[in-house]
């Protein structure tokens, strides 16, 4: 008889749980959509755009944010790592004049990824918890490497290595990173007649 009672408990309360489980799942579900917030879609392809360095530079804590800035009037030239094709991009999309780089922020360089020297590393994590795209494989006392497709090169990691063992080391020029240079005197680029451009290539 006990047993049997015991049993009904059990059942009771497990049926009870099973109830508030539901019960609170339909009401999360409601309030998801009863209160959801649509993401503003000139954002998001704002964000696309940028390097996704997340680096700081912009005076904002990430690529994100400043994607929000943008959409809401800031100026489109801050980002040292997205550079001046980056910009040029945004006022495209924008519909606007494309400035040149605010260099109050940094100058445009050739982007990097870093490096660990592995034989120098002490496992002591400080760049895994620095690296704001976990780009950094490694665990405590043991050696860290970089996952270079996942790296930014906001080299935010080098400053917190106490042994200084991180490189920025330039990527490698393919495809993907080619960039056709514009010259500063433009008006090179201006043949003034068929003679010159023939002496120029001879």
């Amino acid at each position: 008889m006990i047993e049997l009672l015991t049993e009904n408990i059990i059942l009771a309360a497990l049926v009870s749980l099973v109830g508030l489980g539901v019960l609170f799942g339909g009401l999360l579900g409601y309030a998801a959509e009863k209160f959801k917030v649509e993401s503003d879609p000139i954002v998001e392809q704002l964000d696309e755009l940028l390097p996704q360095t997340q680096c700081g530079q912009c005076g904002f804590p990430g690529c994100k944010p400043y994607a929000q800035s943008i959409a809401d009037g800031d100026a489109i030239n801050k980002c040292p790592p997205g550079g001046q094709s980056t910009i040029n991009a945004i006022a495209k999309l924008l519909d606007v004049a494309a400035p040149s780089l605010d260099e109050e922020h940094g100058e445009e360089e050739i982007r990097t990824v870093a490096f660990i020297r592995e034989d120098e590393c002490i496992g002591c994590t400080k760049c895994i918890q620095a690296c704001p795209v976990d780009a950094i494989l490694g665990a405590a006392k043991l050696m860290h490497t970089v996952i270079t497709q996942e790296c930014t090169g906001c080299d935010l990691c080098v400053e917190p290595c106490p042994v200084d063992c991180i490189d920025m080391l330039p990527i490698e020029e393919d495809i993907d990173q080619w960039r056709w240079s514009i010259p500063k005197n433009q008006h090179q680029l201006i043949a003034t007649s068929s003679s010159t451009v023939h002496e120029t290539l001879t």
